[in-house]
């Protein structure tokens, strides 16, 4: 049997033992599974003292593809997408590719009009004290970059709620430093997209704006939420071919009045003059007292 040493253990020893450590500085103890309802509520809170520290107020929520990109930078992927075709002109993988680039040349329309709505928006609310209308986005490339860059050109504050995701996003540069948020949780992000929001504006995307849209359109037809307007961005026949919702009233899944629950706009102006008359209409203090 081994001797137990009779030497006194060193008290610098003790000190670097993990058992030590403060609970809330030891990062093996806050990644344990036991440890995700503390790491929620730290999520949830860490943006929501921030913004309030920075007086945000309310904020216009943009959604839209990360993959229609600048006009510029779709028409270098098409050329790009085009040559390669050439090399090998019978290649069906790389003649759908063309296709796509095509298609997203085309949509890089919206990436111009989020950029100039957020500059409209931006524009018009940051001489508040409080900051009102603040444009937040999901942080990443695409129309969330357009957003974000539309709030930057007009000298605004922009927000971003970046996410892990298997194919690691990168937070736009555009996007105000102190308002760069990480997220690890999509529930308390989704929160946080909704919790300030005065208006919610769709462009044209892919599952992640389909899957906010419908979840912001849940939660005002339940009452979950506030009133606010739901706008989907775009020419309607794009949203026509996505979503048949017309159908769903006729088959008796969802009722007529749902319908009203979103407005189609087609230019930045319109977008932004009804988000206006919205709150003229529904914020009024005579609309409050009934």
């Amino acid at each position: 049997m081994k001797a137990k040493s009779s030497k006194t253990p060193d008290i610098l020893d003790l000190k670097c033992s993990s058992s030590y450590t403060l609970a809330y500085r030891d990062t093996e103890l806050m990644d344990q599974p036991e440890l995700r309802p503390v790491r929620l509520m730290m999520e949830a809170l860490k943006p929501e003292m921030a913004l309030d520290r920075e007086n945000i107020d309310s904020t216009i929520v943009v959604f839209g593809s990360a993959r229609i990109t600048d006009p510029e930078k779709a028409k270098q992927k098409l050329e790009a997408a085009q040559m390669l075709l050439e090399e090998q002109p019978d290649d069906v993988r790389r003649q759908k590719r063309v296709k796509r680039m095509e298609k997203l040349l085309e949509l890089s329309k919206y990436y111009v009009m989020a950029r100039e709505f957020a500059r409209l928006v931006s524009d018009e609310c940051k001489k508040d004290l409080r900051k009102k209308y603040v444009i937040i986005t999901g942080g990443g490339p695409g129309i969330m970059e357009a957003a974000n860059r539309g709030a930057f050109d007009a000298g605004a504050s922009s927000i971003g709620l970046n996410i892990d995701l298997p194919a690691e996003q990168e937070p736009n540069p555009y996007i105000s430093p102190e308002f760069c948020f990480h997220f690890n949780y999509f529930a308390i992000r989704k929160m946080n997209f909704l919790i300030r929001a005065k208006a919610l504006v769709a462009f044209p995307g892919g599952l992640g704006t389909l899957d906010e849209l419908f979840e912001a359109l849940t939660l005002r037809q339940t009452g979950k939420m506030q009133h606010i307007p739901i706008i989907l961005f775009g020419k309607r026949d794009f949203w026509d071919n996505i979503l048949n919702l017309e159908w769903m009233v006729e088959a008796g899944v969802i009722a007529e009045e749902d319908l009203d629950l979103f407005y189609v706009a087609e230019t930045p102006a319109q977008a932004w003059e009804y988000i206006k008359r919205y709150h003229a209409l529904n914020d009024s203090p005579k609309k409050n007292e009934e």
